[in-house]
């Protein structure tokens, strides 16, 4: 019989590392548009996306390395909030998440940005909403739901290996940001959304807020809500209903 999983603990240390890794992913996502773009010259031409999006997948794998090494840390918020959820730690757990980690990330996007455009100034003001707010809102809520749906099913199946797990993720988030990068930008990430719309100066309109972070993160909890059903047991499905039935009675 397989020991019961220990109850996921505070580990203050990953604070610094989603730091990092929030600075440091919005630093390789520019210069991979400046790469193909300017680099390469491919603007306007069909290879641009193709490439583009191989470069995404190698910087993708790099960072799901530096997660491991890390011990767990992130580069965006709905990632450590959907495992926050599914791994049911707590209050502690839920309010380490949303007092510590986010902020920090948030900080960490917005240095890289500021790194960024300091360092490369034709780098760009990041993607824009091209829709209305509510239009954009269904659209990024959604890439967001399909996203953390695949994420956190791997992570309940337990996949063992890192290639596979990395290779799904990576291939899905490349195909959800393209469907909606003409939207939104397809960005998935509120941190990242953030950071460029604070250089811009628009963080705080409603248009941002609502399509960047009211509807990630409401997608995410439905994403989470929704893997979590469908992967019960028949068994513990069975037992809830006669518990509700005995309730009701």
């Amino acid at each position: 019989m397989s020991p019961a999983p220990s109850r996921p603990r505070i580990r203050p240390w990953l604070v610094v590392g989603d730091l990092a890794l929030a600075a440091a992913w919005v630093c390789a996502g520019a210069l991979v548009k400046l790469l193909v773009y300017g680099g390469l010259g491919l603007a306007g031409r069909p290879e641009a996306e193709a490439v583009k999006v191989s470069l995404s997948i190698v910087y993708m794998f790099i960072f799901a390395w530096l997660e491991v090494a890390l011990g767990g840390a992130s580069y965006n918020p709905l990632t450590v909030l959907a495992a926050a959820l599914a791994s049911h730690g707590g209050p502690a757990v839920y309010v380490f998440t949303a007092f510590a980690r986010i902020p920090a990330q948030v900080i960490g996007a917005v240095l890289g940005v500021n790194l960024i455009q300091l360092t490369f100034p034709n780098v760009g003001k990041g993607a824009r909403l091209s829709v209305g707010a509510h239009h954009g809102a269904l659209a990024e809520g959604l890439a967001t739901f399909m996203v953390v749906m695949v994420s956190v099913t791997l992570k309940k199946k337990e996949m063992k290996s890192f290639f596979m797990k990395t290779w799904i993720t990576s291939m899905w988030k490349n195909t959800i940001h393209i469907l909606s990068s003409d939207i939104t930008g397809g960005i998935m990430n509120p941190a990242s959304a953030f950071a460029w719309a604070y250089a811009r100066g628009d963080h705080t309109t409603f248009d941002h807020l609502l399509v960047y972070w009211l509807a990630p993160l409401q997608a995410t909890l439905l994403g989470v809500w929704a893997v979590t059903y469908l992967t019960k047991s028949k068994k513990i499905k069975e037992q809830e209903a006669d518990e509700n039935k005995t309730k009701k009675e």
